[in-house]
């Protein structure tokens, strides 16, 4: 009956980034935020975008209020709250007032499932919280109100006394509720659990049953999909897997399953705009994306190894599950000592290059004897393509650094870094100057650029978007070298160097030049070298 169930539906994705996904440690959204998001949530084809808890802060009714002028051509916005409390009315409920008058069509409220939070957690008899489920649903109801009715702790409750989980969920289901939602709170429920709970309830309603995985035992992904093939016809999770503790089920995973591996719709979602879709939230969370994602991480379609090269480069299929221009990802080829010829051909290839077979043979014993001395190439694809731009003789160094001075002080309360540089252009025109900044490589950084601008104008649209120090071999202690690694931009395209020394300033200083040299290159070399 669920398989038939399944086939006859489509499988609902509702978003709750804006709200369960704001319960990250160090992440909080600005009502701006907020509506950005929701737009290219919207944009993307989710069906339902939770906004936030109404009247629980200032940030969230601002957000209410300036979401009603947003048009939204695909989501609908819902607005997220609790049952009454106890000793009241729905109709006295501050909570459910608010809900009323925040302006959405749906709303999604949660209420207990689990006999032990009734009698504990709220501290009230269970015939008290079945009234309470059902007078809020009701009184939703009748305001006009389509909703959602999340199960808190379902899969526990069920476990400890399913009669009365079930109770709960007939309840609300005959109080009005368009959904059932069956949430896994503290995330520790395993997919065989998932699966058979799942399949039980949907053959016990006609309701339509949703599923709310937490990732606190890693398989919140696993136990959405599982809940799928068991007729669940609403899947709860954030972006990126965003949310309290270990997070949500990730939407970034379930979604491409859903759609390309189970053969299941999702109603208008655009796949190929995944990739941009995370990284845009990790943006907006002021986050590094998370590289290992699968389907959206930058390392999901990336390729080290050289037998794993040789055989992509006979068809992919052999090391990747799908094609990653689905998802709007990309394949990448890593160059690295355990890469072979063939590696750094098809990397060749891939910027553009024409090479003998034995030049990028020496090529690579080149990268392999850097390797060696601490380098790291595999994510620094600008310093590996000046190597060989510079290998061939293609690049000439649009400026020279002829030296630079340092100066640490202390002005009592904090250190005061400056640095000053002398920087030749490529028709021997010096410019000397200093700046001061937040650390001796900041200020170093600035100096530079400052006295690049006045010959390159273009320097001035890019930033360092990451910087990273690695100690490569500890046991050496403070004498130990160190690599840096400096990812940049100019708000169209990211690049990535690299430097090793000693000496952390010196590693710095080799990834800062190798980076600005590269974005001149791209701009003023020659035709076929550039963006």
């Amino acid at each position: 009956m669920a398989g038939i169930y399944l086939l006859a539906r489509m499988v609902s994705i509702f978003d709750t980034t804006l709200r369960d996904g704001a319960q990250s440690e160090g992440v909080s959204f600005s009502p701006e935020d907020k509506i950005e998001i929701l737009r290219r949530l919207d944009d993307f084809g989710i069906d339902f975008v939770e906004g936030g808890w109404p009247s629980a802060n200032p940030k969230d009714d601002e957000f209410f209020r300036r979401a009603r002028e947003v048009d939204l051509r695909h989501a609908k916005l819902v607005a997220f709250g609790s049952t009454r409390h106890s000793g009241t009315t729905a109709a006295n409920d501050p909570n459910l007032s608010s809900l009323i008058d925040c302006g959405t069509e749906w709303v999604c409220i949660f209420g207990k499932s689990w006999d032990l939070h009734a009698l504990k957690a709220l501290n009230v008899t269970l015939e008290e919280n079945l009234e309470m489920v059902r007078d809020s649903v009701a009184h939703l109801v009748a305001h006009g109100k389509r909703v959602i009715f999340d199960a808190e702790h379902f899969f526990d409750g069920y476990a400890h006394n399913r009669e009365y989980a079930m109770e709960v969920l007939r309840t609300a289901a005959k109080a009005g509720a368009d959904w059932l939602c069956l949430c896994d709170t503290n995330g520790g429920t395993m997919p065989g659990t998932m699966s058979r709970v799942v399949a039980d309830v949907v053959n016990s309603f006609d309701v339509p049953i949703g599923v709310h995985n937490h990732n606190d035992s890693e398989v919140g992904v696993a136990n959405s999909l599982v809940a799928v093939e068991a007729g669940a016809l609403m899947v709860q999770g954030t972006i990126n897997g965003m949310g309290e503790r270990c997070g949500n089920a990730n939407l970034c995973s379930i979604i491409p399953n859903l759609t390309l591996k189970m053969g299941q719709k999702t109603g208008t979602v655009d796949m190929s705009r995944l990739t941009s879709l995370s990284r845009f939230v990790s943006e907006m969370v002021n986050q590094v994306p998370d590289a290992s994602l699968p389907f959206v991480g930058r390392s999901a379609f990336a390729h080290k190894a050289g037998i794993h090269i040789s055989a992509m480069n006979r068809d992919p299929q052999t090391y990747e599950h799908l094609d990653p221009t689905l998802v709007g990802n990309q394949r990448r080829y890593l160059i690295s000592e355990q890469a072979g010829t063939a590696s750094v051909m098809v990397k060749l290839a891939e910027m553009g290059i024409e090479l003998e077979r034995e030049r990028g043979r020496a090529i690579l014993e080149q990268i392999k004897i850097l390797e060696s001395e601490g380098f790291q190439f595999e994510g620094a694809d600008a310093s590996f393509e000046l190597i060989v731009r510079r290998y061939m003789g293609e690049h000439i160094p649009q400026f020279d650094l002829g030296g630079f001075r340092i100066i640490v002080e202390s002005s009592g309360e904090a250190l005061i870094s400056e640095a000053s540089v002398k920087v030749t252009d490529a028709e021997g025109v010096l410019e000397h100057t200093a700046a001061d900044g937040d650390g001796p490589v900041n200020a170093l950084d600035r100096a530079l650029r400052k006295a690049l601008e006045s010959f390159y104008p273009e320097i001035r649209g890019v930033r360092l978007v990451d910087f990273k120090v690695r100690v490569i071999d500890g046991k050496e202690g403070t004498a130990a070298k160190v690599r840096v690694l400096i990812r940049s931009t100019d708000s169209q395209h990211t690049w990535t160097t690299v430097g090793v020394s000693t000496d952390i300033i010196e590693a710095s200083l080799m990834a800062l030049v190798d980076s600005l040299e590269y974005v001149l290159m791209r701009t003023r070399g020659p035709m076929d070298q550039r963006w």
